[in-house]
């Protein structure tokens, strides 16, 4: 039996990809900061803020996940707050590797999550790829040292994969969710400017894609973890208002008002951009979900 250790396992992607797994005969196991014997899988106990890892939960050959992270959009990001999101994508992956490659128990793969923030927040019609530099902005220079954590793995001659991941949508859990909560009382509520892309995936293809960098001993380094459906968030809502036969009146929230409640975090829904998942599919993979329409009816 193939064992995989996962931080995040109770997140959104971690609960989804652990039951995945699970069924395909995988010993799932899980990181936890929270009771050891509480979960629904083998447990063992990591405090990264203080550099703590049981080590027993590996051993030689596992296949890592790393999925734990502090959520961008929760909380103002004052400069106590960025550092907070900052060091959960850095230092958690420092520790894993102290406490595998460090300790001699190596890993057969390590998967690191990641964002397609790594190309920045901003409202472009370019369509951005792997190759694409990282941008310099917050979000943009957050994201290369969380792939950059995952390095020292590639040097020690672990197979490292780096997950760009676009906004995921799922039934319940996901920024979908709330941004369809208004939808609830009869109104669909647009984000201004309206033109800004929105790059998304649906829940189950983003744990096929994980599922096939496990088997698939040929993947490695950063691929763009998004349906290749371009879409603006106005068009993502007027889908959302088709499903749910709602009309589209109100103005757009002004973009100026966003930035007073949100302040800086706004750009998380003030902007985006078009993703590239060319490289994804080149290696055969195939979406469930390629259209929007198609994955909010899974959803909604």
């Amino acid at each position: 039996m193939h064992r995989v250790v996962i931080t995040g396992g109770s997140g959104l992607i971690g609960s989804y990809l652990s039951t995945i797994l699970a069924a395909e005969g995988w010993q799932v196991i899980h990181l936890t900061r929270g009771d050891t014997g509480k979960g629904k899988y083998p447990s063992f106990r990591w405090d990264p803020d203080n550099g703590y890892c049981d080590s027993e939960a590996f051993r030689e050959g596992d296949a890592v996940i790393h999925l734990a992270a502090s959520n961008i959009g929760e909380g103002r990001w004052t400069a106590a707050r960025k550092r907070e999101i900052r060091n959960s994508r850095t230092v958690s992956g420092e520790l894993l590797h102290k406490v595998t490659v460090g300790a001699g128990k190596v890993p057969s793969v390590f998967i690191t999550a990641s964002g397609v923030n790594y190309y920045g927040s901003q409202k472009s019609e370019r369509i951005f790829t792997e190759a694409d530099t990282p941008s310099t902005d917050f979000l943009g220079e957050t994201c290369r040292l969380w792939e950059t954590a995952a390095d020292p793995f590639s040097e020690a001659g672990v197979r490292v994969v780096k997950l760009r991941t676009a906004v995921v949508l799922a039934h319940t859990g996901s920024a979908l969710n709330r941004m369809t909560a208004p939808a609830r009382a009869g109104l669909i509520v647009r984000l201004a400017p309206g033109d800004q892309y929105f790059p998304w995936i649906h829940i189950a293809d983003l744990c096929s894609i994980y599922h096939k960098v496990l088997t698939d001993s040929s993947m490695s380094g950063p691929f763009n973890a998004a349906a290749p459906h371009h879409i603006t968030h106005d068009q993502l809502m007027s889908e959302v208002a088709r499903l749910k036969n709602l009309p589209v009146f109100l103005p757009h929230v002004p973009a100026w008002l966003l930035s007073v409640v949100l302040g800086e975090m706004a750009v998380i829904v003030t902007e985006g951009c078009k993703i590239s998942s060319d490289r994804l599919s080149a290696t055969g993979f195939r979406f469930r979900y390629p259209d929007i329409s198609s994955a909010l009816r899974a959803c909604l």
